[in-house]
């Protein structure tokens, strides 16, 4: 359900994040770990969102919006940045929010992920 979770959230916000760049051959380039927190931070952001509409994690700010929208910019940015493509940053994205969902891992991830979102500006 992840899997499909994650890819789906990255699936709508395509319009913002299409790009015209041929996919990317060979490895994939290292991601800097501003980027890695990005992506986990990211995934953090809609695993809560979806735990928030199923009327849990309250104490939260909401993340629906503000956190879909750091999600977008973040992919974005590191498809810009890195020349990944669409795939990569989802399949990124699902293996994050698979870590995230040992107990206890999302409670641990959200507080720094909630100052980096304010960092954001978003």
């Amino acid at each position: 359900m992840i899997r499909l979770a994650v890819p789906a959230l990255l699936l709508a916000a395509a319009p913002a994040i299409a790009q015209d760049a041929a996919p990317a051959e060979g490895p994939a380039a290292p991601l800097s770990m501003q980027q890695q927190a990005a992506l986990k931070c990211s995934a953090a952001f809609a695993l809560g969102a979806a735990e928030q509409a199923q009327g849990r994690n309250k104490a939260w700010p909401l993340l629906a919006e503000r956190g879909k929208e750091f999600f977008v910019r973040s992919s974005a940015a590191i498809m810009d940045e890195t020349g990944w493509t669409r795939d990569q940053v989802a399949d990124e994205l699902t293996a994050q929010a698979r870590d995230l969902r040992r107990p206890g891992a999302l409670e641990a991830a959200m507080q720094p992920c909630l100052l980096l979102l304010d960092a954001s500006g978003l």
